[in-house]
């Protein structure tokens, strides 16, 4: 959070202004390098160019993707977007409406390849032409324990909207369903929750050879 008139003493995001003379690199910004960058990115990609960024992630996209449906214009695509680019998937895949909330995704979805897809049946086709199993992320009758479960290297792991949970057309897609163990009393975890939760499963399974720092 940047420094406002609300709260004078919040912390400032990024660096500022590189001091002189500047380092000779292509990948980086003379707007960045001049005013200073304030984007939520890590340290090493600091002054570095959008596209550069884009380009050098790239080379590590993992195996998994994400897809969520979109029927209501569900507020958990920006947070999940969002978590989605923290693990550097290879690709988030929206089916149903085209729009949806970008104001969780916190701008991160211009790191990211984002797919649309008008049906399942349009994702599942996509998926099965390039080998990515589909996994459904839900607590329904038939599902396995998450934290029992092997998932492949090459996934894509499918919610449902918040609320409506997977629909059966996404069911009767995916090889099989998983659900993250609850002890309490809510029915449901929230989606942008679950998918975090599912997504650092996945990584726990295929850790990155070369992590970013």
């Amino acid at each position: 959070m940047n420094p406002s008139a609300e709260d004078p003493t919040a912390p400032v995001v990024g660096v500022g202004p590189h001091p002189l003379p500047w380092p000779s690199d292509d990948r980086l910004d003379p707007e960045l390098l001049a005013d200073g960058d304030r984007r939520n990115v890590i340290d090493r990609y600091r002054y570095w160019k959008l596209e550069a960024i884009v380009a050098d992630l790239e080379l590590n996209r993992s195996g998994l993707h994400v897809a969520i449906q979109n029927w209501e214009h569900d507020f958990n695509i920006g947070s999940i977007v969002r978590t989605a680019n923290a693990f550097n998937v290879g690709g988030v895949h929206i089916v149903g409406k085209r729009r949806w909330n970008r104001r969780g995704a916190m701008v991160t979805d211009r790191y990211l390849r984002v797919h649309h897809h008008e049906t399942e049946e349009s994702l599942f086709g996509w998926l099965g032409e390039r080998g990515i199993d589909a996994v459904g992320v839900d607590n329904l009758p038939g599902s396995v324990p998450l934290e029992t479960a092997a998932l492949p290297r090459d996934v894509c792991l499918v919610f449902g909207s918040e609320g409506l949970g997977l629909t059966p057309g996404a069911v009767a897609g995916c090889s099989r369903l998983v659900a993250i163990t609850q002890r309490g009393s809510t029915r449901s975890l929230n989606a942008g929750a679950a998918a975090a939760i599912a997504m650092y499963h996945w990584c726990l399974q295929h850790p990155a050879t070369e992590p970013l720092a």
